[in-house]
């Protein structure tokens, strides 16, 4: 193995998934406790910020490749295939347990009058978005997210108490609807409010970082929370000035938020995460991050994927407006759930769960062993 400096920095991706693993005992590993198996790792060593060595080994002969690493990445490397094979523990969401041993869809509710998708279907009329949300959940939704603030570009800030407006009702009218609910705010006061109204999760697309006051505010409530890439916490969470390498930028942002949320005080078992696909991100970023999602495993937490209506789907497809963008969608997200991610969030809940529930039939009996 060729020399590498001491800022050099290894990243571990799984691929080679197979369709039967019964068949191959020692040639594979499961990816978590989800229903993938895969029998290869891709190693990429970085030094300076660039590609220095890329491989791919087999599984079977993982350790011996990795005991031939130098010191300080054989470590590194050892906690990031501990992180590919470990079990995700249940999150209890109130009455609901997401089990993470399948995929889960998470329909997206907004309050709001300026959203990209849907902006102005719901705002105002509580009952009306709660009558989407029941619809949701019938149709098979695991998880709700209810947001009162737009964070597509360009969007105006929306003041705290009109936000809770927005959403406190909506969220007391869902608490028995059988879904967890999810909080979409990046504003404590909002977190506050919602999880006294009954949300389960909060999802921040700031990671916590937008307040000051979030990360105490997630942390005393013991409520999961996601936290997602965007390249500025400030008010507008799109601005920042590009990559070097987006996938690892990526990885290595949300590598760093994990260890310091968790240092504050945080339940690592409670920490999803998203690479915060569209936000501050270019087309051929968004593809290089949906090309590369497995390797988001080996941050060892849950994965969510959101790509549903977003402009690069219309950027693929002669630019489709963003009410035909249904194709795209459920492409992105039978991807994304493909290479293990656990929760993919949408705007089509019936078509998404349909694909999924397909997807899950092949591979039921893809791992049931056959005489």
């Amino acid at each position: 193995m060729a020399d590498t400096g001491a800022g050099a920095k290894i990243y571990l991706k799984p691929v080679g998934f197979l369709d039967s693993p019964q068949y191959f005992d020692d040639q594979n590993k499961r990816l978590n406790n989800s229903l993938l198996w895969f029998s290869q790792i891709e190693y990429s060593i970085f030094e300076d910020g660039k590609p220095a060595i890329r491989s791919l080994v087999p599984v079977e002969l993982w350790d011996k490749i990795a005991s031939r690493l130098p010191e300080p990445l054989q470590a590194r490397s050892a906690k990031l295939f501990a992180n590919l094979t470990k079990t995700h523990a249940p999150l209890q969401c109130g009455e609901r347990v997401l089990r993470f041993d399948q995929p889960h869809v998470m329909g997206i509710l907004n309050m709001t009058p300026d959203s990209f998708s849907d902006g102005g279907k719901h705002d105002g009329d509580p009952q009306i978005a709660a009558d989407a949300g029941f619809d949701m959940a019938t149709a098979g939704a695991s998880i709700l997210d209810i947001g009162g603030e737009s964070t597509r570009p360009g969007a105006d800030t929306v003041w705290e108490g009109d936000e809770i407006k927005r959403v406190v009702p909506v969220i007391e009218k869902l608490a028995q609807c059988g879904a967890a609910l999810s909080i979409d705010t990046r504003k404590a006061a909002v977190m506050e409010a919602a999880i006294a109204a009954g949300a389960h999760i909060i999802n921040d697309v700031s990671a916590l970082l937008h307040d000051k006051r979030s990360l105490e505010v997630a942390g005393v409530s013991g409520r999961p929370v996601v936290l997602m890439h965007a390249p500025s916490s400030g008010k507008d969470p799109h601005r920042g000035d590009g990559y070097g390498d987006v996938v690892t930028d990526t990885f290595n942002w949300l590598e760093q938020r994990i260890s310091d949320v968790v240092e504050a005080g945080f339940e690592r078992e409670k920490v999803i995460v998203d690479p915060g696909l569209g936000f501050g991100k270019s087309l051929s970023d968004n593809l290089a991050l949906m090309n590369n999602i497995a390797l988001f495993h080996s941050l060892g937490q849950p994965l969510l994927i959101g790509a549903s209506r977003k402009r690069m789907i219309g950027a693929l497809s002669k630019e489709a407006p963003v009410d035909q963008r249904l194709g795209g969608s459920i492409a992105f997200a039978h991807h994304a759930v493909q290479r293990g991610a656990q929760i993919v969030r949408v705007h089509d809940v019936p078509e998404t769960v349909q694909a999924v529930q397909v997807w899950r039939g092949m591979r039921d009996a893809g791992v049931t062993a056959r005489v």
